[in-house]
Parts: structure tokens; sequence; C-alpha cells
């Protein structure tokens, strides 16, 4: 697709995933251009392409998108290569799941964040979230029943399977089980596609399960004893087998291929063992239709059909269990509001946070009351200016409040005394002949005319935090006889 709209950014996979897509892409579109007849799809050379753009990643590793924007990949147990992506700008993040499966199975781990970690917003897959599934041990018990009832009584099985995941997980499952019963019934799967996925199962054994990484010194559980590849016309020998054959969904390709063949026996046996979607020869299987036509011509279905999920998807339960977020469920349509806290990242002028601490009588390392403008120009983009700039940029003039409070003392102040304590806050005031001017007048000491005994404290609302500071020295200086203050 990246090739097809002319997208052009790097896209990120990983190490697994990298190496089996090209696979993956390249067998799709065989599928489409050579059985389907589709003439306006990707070629060999878009594929190509589009892999040169692929950046592969590790495993928690943060990947520095941009300046703002990183990304982080988890193990999501779905399938070789399959990851979970948080996505974090700033101090909000989104965890994006895909496909992932909170259940270990016989070939891979459980999905796994890191302890603690809490998303803002969880994009998750869907497929059985309204779904608690019957127990694992039981399905595989009857999955295994079954298949040996039937092989036994001479009859063929098919297991249309995707060539990752479910094509391993049942070949394990099938394989200890001939060997533990000494079974000598042919099992094969199809060559190609499953074949060279085992080969990057063993490549990448690092990202399988822990009791198959124990056992690789001595078995790679992937070097299969009792499953062999598909040879051409093995499926036309007479007595029973098992065929592990893609695609899943039998919609094209081998397993399509061999249904057609022996789909009017009863004897023989066909298990569904995952999802398919609608309108494609699985799906009519599965609903039970007895007639189904494949390209042109109506078969009649005779043999008999099992339905057993063996997806590696979460359920509802392993959905809840692992993300404590708030889940909302729209319907196909239907909008919603995802609530969240927004935070911005800005750089503040140094002088703008110096102001602010002078502004603070008793200011903290952590903390101090901020007060500034957060203008945002199509040019400088957010930024933060004083309100002295603010109101030079918008040619207006800045409007300030004064308040005032009188002091009355018994004696007559003595200004020199007075304006020696209050250096203790402004080093640089000045004491002039009609009164005590600190911090560049935003605070001002004035006698008032016609009473000697008096004094005016007037300060503009900006340091309305230190009239307190101020107005305690003042008392602190006046004569020791008790204050009057109106």
């Amino acid at each position: 697709m990246s090739e097809i709209i002319g997208f052009d950014g790097p896209i990120y996979m990983t190490y697994p995933t990298k190496a089996i897509a090209p696979v993956l892409l390249e067998d799709y579109r065989k599928v489409q251009t050579e059985f389907r007849g589709d003439t306006n799809f990707f070629t060999s050379a878009n594929i190509k392409a589009c892999m040169k753009k692929v950046i592969a990643v590790n495993l928690h590793e943060t990947i520095q998108v941009d300046r703002e924007l990183s990304i982080r990949a988890f193990y999501a147990g779905h399938v070789l290569g399959a990851a979970m992506f948080e996505i974090r700008v700033g101090h909000q993040s989104i965890l994006y799941t895909g496909d992932y499966n909170m259940t270990p199975d016989r070939h891979l781990g459980a999905a796994r964040v890191l302890p603690g970690l809490r998303p803002d917003c969880l994009i998750s897959e869907s497929t059985y979230a309204t779904t608690i599934r019957d127990s694992k041990r039981a399905r595989e018990r009857d999955f295994l029943r079954k298949v040996h009832d039937r092989v036994m009584a001479g009859g063929k099985v098919l297991i249309p399977v995707f060539a990752l995941g479910r094509a391993q997980e049942m070949c394990i499952l099938l394989e200890s089980y001939w060997e533990r019963m000494d079974l000598k019934i042919p099992i094969y799967f199809s060559q190609g596609l499953a074949e060279r996925a085992n080969q990057y199962y063993r490549l990448f054994i690092n990202w399988t399960n822990e009791k198959i990484k124990r056992t690789f010194v001595e078995r790679n559980m992937f070097d299969f004893k009792h499953i062999k590849p598909l040879d051409k016309g093995y499926e036309d020998m007479p007595g029973a087998m098992v065929l592990f054959s893609t695609p899943g969904m039998l919609h094209g390709g081998q397993s399509l291929k061999v249904f057609r063949k022996w789909c009017h026996d009863p004897r023989n046996m066909i298990i569904m063992p995952g999802y398919c979607v609608a309108g494609t020869v699985g799906a009519k299987v599965i609903r039970g239709m007895k007639k189904i036509e494949i390209e042109g011509k109506m078969h009649d279905i005779n043999l008999a059909v099992e339905y057993m999920l063996f997806s590696p998807h979460a359920d509802a339960k392993g959905i809840m269990q692992e993300f404590h977020v708030p889940v909302l469920m729209p319907a196909n349509g239907e909008s919603v509001v995802i609530p969240g806290i927004a935070t911005l990242e800005v750089d503040v002028p140094h002088d703008i946070v110096q102001r602010c601490i002078d502004l603070d009588p008793a200011p903290s390392k952590k903390a101090c009351p901020f007060s500034a403008c957060l203008i945002m120009d199509k040019q400088n983009g957010l930024e933060v200016i004083s309100c002295e700039a603010a109101a030079n940029k918008l040619q207006m003039g800045l409007h300030t409040i004064t308040l005032s409070q009188l002091i009355k003392s018994r004696n007559p102040l003595d200004w020199r005394a007075l304006s020696e304590a209050l250096t203790i806050h402004d080093s640089n005031l000045q004491h002039k002949q009609d009164g005590i001017e600190l911090f560049h007048g935003e605070i001002c000491v004035l006698p008032v005319k016609g009473d000697e005994n008096q004094v005016e404290l007037i300060w503009d609302e900006c340091r309305e935090a230190w009239q307190s500071v101020i107005m305690q020295t003042i008392q602190e200086t006046l004569s020791k006889q008790p204050l009057g203050i109106t």
C-alpha cells in the first residue's frame, strides 16, 4: 500500500516481521494475480521498494522518530514477530496492540508490556472482545480425539491454516501426540510458504516460549519427526492422512485445491481452526452449506466439518486483565469522546522565570507562582512571552491595579531607619524626598501630607504576596508604641 499511495516515510517492524513480510506479501500477490486474475494489484517491484523503507526495531527499544514522537515495541504473542507499539508524545501515550494473545501456547509466550505501563489511550483488537472462550486444554483434547478417530477409520483430515501461528501451534500439538501414541499415519504440510515459515521459527527461536528455548540445544521443536512436506500428488494417495494446508479461509491456493478433491467423501473431515471472512469458501463450510460453488462448479459437501477455534487472539478476559484504562465500545458510525489530561511542553525564557521568582517572597526550588502569556502564531508556533510583550504585540496598553494601606504610629517615622530595614528585600531601593520605592516602583512607602505620624503603603497587584512582608518590616521599624491601622 505504501507504494500505491506514494508514502515516503519510514516503516517500523520487528526483525522477524521484516524477514517474513516480503515472503507473505509475494505469496499474497501471487494468489490475487495468478489465481484470481486481479490486474490492478501491487507488483514484486513495489514489495522491494516498500521493504527498503523498513527500519527494524528490538523489543523494548525506544525509537525517537522526531523531537517529540517516540515509539516502543512490546511482545504481542500472536505470531512470530507480532508486536504492540507504545506511541508517546510528551507526557501522553497510546498503546496500539494490533492482534495479541494473553494466553501462552505451545510455541509462543503471552503478550507482555513493562510492569506499571498505563497508557492514556489503548487501541485494542476486538476479535473476541465480547467472548470468554472455553478451556484451551479441553479444546486440544477434543481436537486430538477427533483427528485420531477419523484417521483410525481410514479418513483424511484437512486443516486449513495460515502460514504463521496456528500452523506451528497445531503441528507441535499433533507431533507430540503422534510421538506419545506411536502412530504411523502420515502428516503433511503444504510446501512453500508454511515450510519457509517454519524455517523462520528456527531462525528466531528467541521469540518462542521458554520451554522451546530451554530445549533448543537438545532438539529444535520445529524439526518435526512425524510431519513431512507434501509432495505433488500425495493428496491423491489412498489411505488415511492429515494435511495442514494454506490458506486458512479456503479462498484459493493448496487448501482449496485439496478441499475440492476430498469434500465428496464422508470418511474425510475438515477442521476449521480460525475465523473466516464472510463470502469465502471457509465461511460457507462453517455455516454448514451442503452445496458450494467453487470456480463455477457446484460441489457436494459430504465430509465432516468441525469448527474449533485455535485463534491466537485475546478474549474479553485477556483484554481486561492487563490494562487498567476506561473501556469505550462505540458501535459502527458512532462517535465517542475520550477524556484526557491536556499537557503541553514549551520553552519558557529565563527572564520570565526569574521575574516569577522575584515576585515570590519565599520562592521554592520545586515551584513558584507563574504568570505569563501563552500565544500561538504561524511563524513561531506555541510561545511563552511576558505580559508587556503580549500587550505590545496586540498594540494595547497594559493596565495595572494598585492597592494601598495607611499605617499610623504614635511617634514620627524615622525614614532613614526604615530605608535601611527595607534593603533586606530590595538592595536597589531608592530613598527619595517623597518616600521609598522598592522593585522599580512596584511597592512604595509614602508620607501622608499633614500627618508625620502616618505613612501609606502602596503596591501593584503583581506584588500582592509582598504586602504582608513589607508591612511586617515597617511595623518592626516603627516605635514600640501600638500601631493603629486603618
